[in-house]
Order: structure tokens, then C-alpha cells, then sequence
């Protein structure tokens, strides 16, 4: 049981809910619990892409309709000018975001890797109880895309699937119940 010490919330969180998440035992990961985040070079450069895109390009172009509506008059009930800063806080957000997240992320090649067991970066062809064949890309979660078959390696599946091999079984816990996939194929490109 925890000690009052340990349940105090911090004083200058005021959120509710928050509060209950505290209260409950949910604390955020400090620093040396945080896992390395990976990406693959393909997402790295999709990342690099639209950050140059948003600002050497959007950002630029806001910021002159910005100047434009200004230079109208009054910007109090100007809605090109208040729309074009509220445009122009996402795309600084976004910026901010994009640059914590290419300084924060560490590439992975998986073209260099070769053999049976699945690393990130492989494709991975599995077959379910059914007969079903899928196949599954191991990434990053910048790269997430379900309909490409693109899935994270910290998602349930993605973490099921890491460090097996061709021929093992997979058992995967889902709101269905137990489902159950063997790893016909490993290969990285």
C-alpha cells in the first residue's frame, strides 16, 4: 500500500482527470523507462518531407495572408486574419512536434538484417486458424498504416511477433478471445 507521501498529487495539475489517474496508481514513465523510439529510413524521410514542406513552403504562405489581412484594418473582426493565426499556431505546433520527433528517433536499416527471426523493419507473413494469410510490416509508430499492413512494434501484435521466428506459433490475446498465428515467412527489404 502506498504511503501518503507517494499518492500526494502534484499541486499544479488541476485536471480531474489526471487527478483520478493519479489516484489510481497511473504515474508518466520517467526517463530511464522510456523504450528507444525507431523508425525506418523511409520514415525518417516522410518525417524530414513534411517538415521542409510545412516550413519552407505552408508556413510562408500563411504568414503573407496574415500580413495581408492585417494591413486591411481592424483585426478584431477580420476572420482572414484570425483564421490565418489560428493556421499558423498548428503549423508551429506541428513544426515543434516534427523536430522533437526527428531528434528523438533512431533509424533503423532493416535491409541489412537477414535470416529467420523477426527484427523491426520485417515483413512478416502470417496465416490464423481460419486459413487467413496477412502480412505485416514491423515499424515505428510514426509509420503506423493498417491498411498497408504497417503495424508498430510496441503494439500488442508487433511485440507477439518481434523475436519469433518462421514456423512458430503466435498467440495473440483479442476482445474475441485467444487467436492464434504462425509465422509462415521473415524477410527484409
Amino acid at each position: 500500500m502506498p504511503t501518503k507521501a507517494q499518492r500526494s498529487f502534484p499541486s499544479n495539475a488541476i485536471d480531474f482527470t489526471l487527478r483520478r489517474d493519479w489516484d489510481r496508481g497511473f504515474r508518466p514513465l520517467s526517463s530511464d523507462q522510456n523504450m528507444p523510439d525507431y523508425i525506418t529510413p523511409d520514415g525518417h524521410r516522410q518525417l524530414v518531407e513534411e517538415y521542409d514542406f510545412l516550413f519552407r513552403e505552408e508556413r510562408p504562405k500563411v504568414t503573407a495572408q496574415v500580413s495581408r489581412a492585417a494591413a486591411m484594418g481592424d483585426r478584431s473582426e477580420n476572420a482572414d486574419y484570425i483564421y490565418g493565426k489560428r493556421r499558423l499556431r498548428e503549423i508551429d505546433r506541428r513544426l515543434r512536434y516534427l523536430q522533437k520527433r526527428l531528434e528523438g528517433v533512431q533509424t533503423v536499416d532493416s535491409s541489412e538484417f537477414e535470416g529467420p527471426v523477426i527484427r523491426f523493419g520485417a515483413y512478416v507473413d502470417v496465416e490464423d486458424e481460419a486459413g487467413a494469410e496477412s502480412t505485416y510490416r514491423i515499424v515505428g509508430k510514426d509509420e503506423i498504416d493498417i491498411k498497408r499492413g504497417f503495424i508498430s512494434y510496441q503494439s500488442p501484435i508487433g511485440k507477439a511477433l518481434v523475436g519469433k521466428q518462421e514456423g512458430d506459433a503466435v498467440k495473440l490475446k483479442t476482445p474475441a478471445g485467444l487467436k492464434v498465428l504462425e509465422v509462415l515467412e521473415v524477410r527484409y527489404v
